[in-house]
């Protein structure tokens, strides 16, 4: 018997975050252990007219590919690597982590030469998004792995996971709908906006958001969401900046890192555990140093840090800033082979100025 919370789930993110449409490409990856919500979407795909292609990882493979791949076969990208990011019209990822940090012993060179690899192909994913060819989500199936990392048991973290997408909710599209339209409201007042001025603890960080547009995120990219987030003026970022919570990458963990801005240029970083691969990769490319995204936290449902950016950079009351690439739609220019999200919690001691007005302290929206 299908868990009706699963169907219940498959439908919001068919009908509501991708929208699907009768003959559309629709792409579907996962590991097996998310196989009770691929297999619903993948009923729902079919019944809405649309064609589904599921891409099913397992567990280890990348391992295996990093330690034991030539360089060439690193670089190699797959037919089916291109089919979501080149010729789907929708495509879903659903994260479903048997081990969240299966690739801490990857040599980070190995790495960087994939991704440097996929540059291009990132830009085509970003540019088709921007350009409303491509429907994207990216979403999380809770697994044992993400449950210790967030120091919760299954059951406590399924909860987590339903709350958080609204899905505990009679009507989860209307509560989604009610959170689009206040972010709505917070990126009417920002549109005309130019600088903006952080103050937090450790944290004293000014940028340019002059001419670029804010994206509300309302669960129809990533699910859940609850964020508005934009692209600052490339060289405009100045100062300094603490980011409070532990960021996962490539398997990594990189705790307390610290930023500082010179022209838009990261010139100094450090972290306090894993800072060699924070250098590594701001080396991948000159985009790597650059900010490509800036954004704030609004999902007031996540209220703790759980060890997985889908989740915590939506907490409300935070920022985080991206290194590396930009997404066009928000008039971004940067490129890189990099996307790393690093969150800021501003719930204590903070303040966040914009063109001179107080907009939020402590973590509350003011206008």
């Amino acid at each position: 018997m299908t868990d009706p919370r699963i169907t219940q789930w498959a439908k919001v993110l068919v009908d509501y975050s991708l929208a699907v449409q009768p003959e559309q490409l629709v792409v579907i990856s996962g590991t097996p252990l998310a196989a009770p919500l691929i297999r619903e979407v993948f009923r729902l795909v079919l019944e809405r007219g649309a064609y589904p292609v599921v891409q099913v990882t397992l567990p280890g493979l990348a391992e295996i590919l990093f330690k034991e791949g030539s360089d060439r076969q690193l670089r190699f990208i797959s037919p089916d690597e291109r089919l979501g990011p080149e010729q789907a019209d929708a495509l879903l990822r659903i994260l479903s982590e048997s081990n969240t940090k299966a690739l801490t012993g990857v040599d980070p060179s190995r790495q960087q030469l994939h991704q440097r690899a996929r540059t291009e192909l990132r830009q085509t994913y970003l540019e088709r998004a921007a350009a409303g060819a491509l429907n994207w989500c990216v979403t999380l199936y809770p697994t044992e792995a993400y449950a210790q990392d967030a120091e919760m048991s299954l059951a406590e973290y399924e909860g987590f996971v339903l709350r958080a997408g609204f899905l505990d909710q009679e009507d989860p599209v209307a509560a989604w709908q009610e959170q689009a339209r206040e972010q709505a409201r917070i990126i009417e007042w920002l549109s005309d906006k130019r600088e903006v001025h952080i103050r937090a603890p450790d944290t004293d960080l000014r940028l340019s958001i002059a001419g670029r547009r804010f994206v509300n995120a309302d669960g129809r990219k990533n699910f859940p969401d609850g964020e508005i987030f934009t692209g600052p003026v490339e060289d405009s970022v100045e100062g300094t900046i603490r980011f409070t919570y532990p960021s996962m990458v490539q398997g990594r963990q990189v705790e307390d890192i610290r930023l500082r801005f010179e022209g838009g240029r990261v010139v100094e970083a450090s972290a306090a555990r894993n800072e060699a691969f924070l250098h590594r990769m701001l080396e991948t490319d000159e985009g790597a140093r650059y900010v490509g995204e800036f954004a704030f936290g609004l999902n007031r449902a996540i209220t703790r840090f759980t060890g997985n950016i889908l989740f915590d950079e939506k907490i409300g009351g935070t920022l985080h800033l991206a290194i590396g690439a930009g997404y066009p739609e928000t008039g971004s220019r940067n490129r890189s082979a990099v996307h790393w999200d690093m969150i800021c919690d501003l719930r204590r001691d903070s303040e966040v100025w914009i063109d001179g007005q107080l907009f939020m302290k402590d973590g509350e929206v003011l206008i």
